[in-house]
């Protein structure tokens, strides 16, 4: 496991007020750091849909080819192809 990254990060203006509003008694966290980690996560989660989608599309445009466009290939072409790259 990763050692605890600590981040030090200022903001002013509109932003600072942003996040005022979703911290303390009336916001959704209870503090900045929690909001941050959740920020993150989100963000995580939104990377690794973007990839799931891209590779759903892939593998559905693979699905949906003509079967005539397929190669048999054996394990040693496969090795001796990707070797070459």
């Amino acid at each position: 496991m990763n050692k605890p990254l600590t981040l030090n990060v200022r903001i002013g203006g509109a932003l600072s007020d942003f996040v005022s509003a979703n911290v303390g008694e009336h916001g959704s966290y209870e503090n900045v750091s929690e909001y941050v980690r959740d920020l993150i996560r989100r963000d995580k989660e939104r990377v690794e849909a973007g990839q799931f989608e891209r590779l759903k599309a892939e593998l559905t445009r693979a699905f949906a080819a003509d079967e005539a466009s397929f190669a048999v290939l054996d394990a040693g072409s496969v090795i001796a192809r990707n070797a070459r790259n």
